[in-house]
């Protein structure tokens, strides 16, 4: 220590050295202030690059200036040849980055759009094939407003059903005693169906016009099968509202009791942004294509559409046609028929509405709509989001399953390499028995799962019920393509009406016409996201007696690793 000190102190003698003779050159930096007297350009980095020397410090002043006009540097032209070389650079990219987006070739949104327009029509379809969009379309309404009937029509006149399994339809129909009902028996496929004229389970059908391809579902009307409507509406983008403009149909339908009101409010909590409200029958004796009973039944239901929460003058069109002649389906209505109709015919409408938005990027989800066993186990349903290819390793939950897709086919039961968000398919699974799927689970990628939790929060609107709902109430979810028993375990907030607040305190009990937040509780693990991340998987209905009680969006999952903990831990026993 000793030895140490002494050097230090050897070495500080020697302050005539370095340090006193430093000191003197360091007063260029006192000359500082006179150089940041320019108040508004404050160009510091362009500054200490220059401060080294003395005679370039007053001259970065012009330099500054120039920028802004960019054309004009006139000052000397030996100082000034030097000094656009040290500066010019560093300002343009300052200005590129904060003012230019558009000359900025390193920003995202600028490559997109070069992208867009240098990768045409042409150059796609080489990469990806002639693949046309796919639109998947559910028909919904009151019991004979004619949704089969249009159905079949539409596969008639598109070729998706050819004339002589039509002719064979209407024998068999005349045989039956049920002549005006062959149109309807292309998609009512089950002797129960044909021999009532009801359709139970939903129909899928496939067809294709010059630009589109589109999947049908028809949905039964019938107030009993509505849980089989709510599994068909979950698998739709556009919905077909159907409508009997026959004197007394339509009212009948739109009455409460009616099914009319109640499949607009689910079509609308499955998910469908658009509807196209047909107006049927306008052929019938009763109304003869009369403009007047037409705008009636517009007036009348375009305020509830509104209610349901669809904007009339974007999302909802109407189109007056006759499912059983076919006028108005394919080609426009004789004017010599209808004199005052002007808008496109039916698949004109579908051919060019704006297309809905597809995550194709985003994880797989696809819920399980259907499953039966044929040389393995085989699911139905829509993909959500996210795309599918054979031989992907995918996880099934909320059983978390490992399998395997070996197959895949599309609506005409071809089988294809891929699929992409929004197709309905049908997918062969590997690595899995069809005793262990249900209807409800969904196929999903192993890197980002869909959540199963048995307990969430979410946002209730009672629409209907005739008594108060407490803590403890039980009622039917349907979420997606899933049923399943939920309780409410506790209410813990309401909205108040007038300035749209959560309450501090929970609620006692809540009754028709108010939003509350409720816990909810199933028996079994249920898959579902929050309504913000997939709205698909994160709405929902709750049914009770044959009625929709509520619609609801999931807010808050929670999650039940915790109780899965404890519940093992209760049942170890550690070994002496």
């Amino acid at each position: 220590m000793s030895k140490l000190n002494a050097g230090a102190f050897e070495f500080v003698p020697g302050r005539s050295f370095a340090p006193p003779q430093q000191s003197p050159p360091r007063k260029p930096p006192l000359e500082r202030p006179p150089q940041t007297e320019a108040p508004l350009p404050p160009p510091t980095i362009s500054l200490n690059i220059g401060g080294s020397s003395t005679p370039v410090a007053p001259k970065p002043k012009p330099a500054a200036v120039p920028p802004p006009q960019s054309k004009p540097s006139l000052p000397p032209s030996v100082s000034a040849s030097t000094i656009p070389s040290q500066s010019s650079s560093p300002a343009p990219s300052l200005s590129n980055k904060v003012y230019s987006t558009e000359r900025a070739k390193t920003d995202t949104s600028t490559i997109v759009k070069e992208v867009q327009a240098a990768a045409d029509q042409e150059v796609l379809k080489d990469l990806f094939g002639d693949v046309k969009e796919h639109l998947n379309i559910v028909f919904i309404g009151h019991v004979d407003a004619g949704k089969s009937t249009l159905g079949g029509n539409l596969l008639y006149l598109s070729g998706g059903v050819d004339k002589r399994t039509m002719e064979k339809y209407e024998r068999e129909a005349k045989e039956a005693g049920r002549e005006t009902w062959y149109l309807s028996w292309a998609l009512d496929s089950t002797p129960q169906e044909r021999a009532k004229g009801k359709t139970v389970e939903v129909g899928r059908a496939y067809f294709e016009t010059s630009t589109r391809r589109y999947t049908i579902l028809d949905a039964p009307g019938h107030k009993t099968y509505v849980p089989s409507m709510i599994s068909g509406a979950a698998q739709a983008d556009v919905a077909i509202l159907v409508i009997s403009a026959r004197k007394g149909e339509f009212e009948t339908g739109f009455e409460r009791g009616g099914q009319t009101r109640e499949h607009v409010m689910l079509v609308k909590t499955a998910g469908v942004s658009k509807v196209v409200v047909v107006i049927n029958k306008m052929d019938d004796p009763t109304v003869n294509w009369d403009r007047g009973r037409y705008t009636e039944i517009k007036d009348k239901i375009t305020p509830f559409i509104k209610a349901a929460g669809f904007n009339p003058k974007t999302d909802v069109t109407f189109i007056p046609v006759s499912a059983y002649t076919g006028q108005n389906l394919k080609d426009r209505v004789a004017k010599s028929i209808c004199t005052w109709s002007e808008g496109p015919s039916f698949l004109e409408h579908m051919d060019h509405m704006p297309m809905v938005d597809r995550k194709v990027n985003a994880p797989l989800m696809m819920p399980v709509s259907e499953k039966y066993k044929d040389m393995g186990a085989i699911i139905v349903g829509k993909i959500e989001s996210g795309h599918l290819r054979k031989g992907d390793p995918l996880t099934l939950m909320p059983n978390k399953s490992a399998v395997e897709v070996a197959a895949i086919y599309n609506e005409m039961e071809e089988e294809v390499h891929s699929a992409i968000c929004g197709d309905n398919v049908r997918v062969r699974l590997r690595g899995v028995e069809d005793e262990d799927i249900s209807p409800g689970f969904v196929l999903t990628s192993p890197k980002s799962p869909v959540r199963a939790v048995k307990h969430f929060e979410a946002q209730l609107a009672i629409l209907e019920h005739k008594n108060i709902i407490c803590a403890g109430y039980s009622a039917v979810m349907h979420v997606h393509t899933l049923s399943e028993e939920v309780t409410l375990v506790a209410l813990l907030h309401y909205f108040d009406k007038a300035t749209g607040r959560k309450s501090k305190k929970p609620p006692q009990f809540a009754k028709k016409g108010q939003k509350v937040v409720a816990l909810i509780e199933t028996t079994l693990p249920v898959c579902v996201e929050r309504f913000v991340d997939y709205p698909q998987l994160g709405r929902f209905t709750l049914r009770d007696e044959g009625r929709t009680i509520a619609i609801g969006k999931i807010t808050k999952l929670i999650d039940d690793r915790v109780d899965e903990v404890t519940e093992g831990m209760a049942h170890a026993s550690v070994a002496a």
